[in-house]
């Protein structure tokens, strides 16, 4: 693909086939990935890639966790909750899959299922846990240095036929996520990534979130006309 057609034609996926996914094309992502930039070229980032029996225990101990009412446990700060214009476009996607999937408004099994799918990495059969050296924890660069790597990542993956969805909810559970993947005291754990390939009978997967304009995002200084 050429560049423009893999930023404007990616889309979030959530949902996936059970067809595994090439140790040797996963590889070949991370290599592209790795080319993003990073503030000094710390490259404070590294990357656990689980799939089979160890992501499904996963699966399992976040599910179980969070139905049992276990307070999330992420790593990373979270933040306050979204607010103004910020909530108005999480609300605004919500809508949009909640639209596409056939889940009403008081639907709240199968809203609630839809939540556990997050905690379930969407069923992919690739879960790629971002994480950073711990050293540079504290640092502002440091996520922007995740951010960009995991910006190529999907695009990378997208470009050789792939879906992902960035997730948060597949690391909400820490001690789950470090047990079963085996992430090293050293690294703090940032993200989760699904990869797989893309089940086009999946209703989510065709919906595309809408961008706030240039003219909106961007003030021009000093240009002429």
């Amino acid at each position: 693909m050429k560049f423009d057609e893999v930023v404007l034609g990616r889309r979030s996926i959530r949902g996936y086939k059970a067809e595994p996914v090439a140790k040797e094309l996963i590889e070949e992502i991370l290599g592209l990935a790795m080319r993003a930039p990073s503030s000094m070229n710390t490259q404070p980032y590294n990357f656990y890639v689980i799939t089979g029996e160890p992501l499904e225990k996963i699966r399992a101990g976040n599910t179980e966790r969070m139905l049992a009412g276990v307070p999330q446990s992420r790593e990373f700060r979270q933040g306050e909750a979204f607010a103004g214009e910020h909530r108005e476009r999480q609300i605004g996607v919500a809508k949009q899959l909640f639209s596409a999937m056939g889940i009403e408004r008081d639907d709240k099994e199968a809203r609630q299922d839809w939540v556990m799918r997050g905690f379930r990495q969407f069923d992919a059969p690739v879960c790629v846990i971002i994480t950073y050296d711990r050293a540079v924890d504290g640092s502002d660069d440091t996520p922007f240095d995740c951010g960009a790597v995991a910006t190529a990542l999907v695009n990378a993956a997208w470009s050789r036929g792939l879906g992902t969805v960035i997730n948060s909810q597949g690391i909400m559970q820490s001690p789950v996520v470090r047990e079963h993947a085996g992430i090293a005291d050293d690294q703090v754990i940032m993200k989760s990534i699904a990869l797989g390939w893309p089940d086009e009978s999946f209703p989510a997967n065709a919906v595309v979130s809408t961008r706030k304009s240039v003219d909106e995002a961007a003030v021009f200084v000093g240009f002429v006309g």
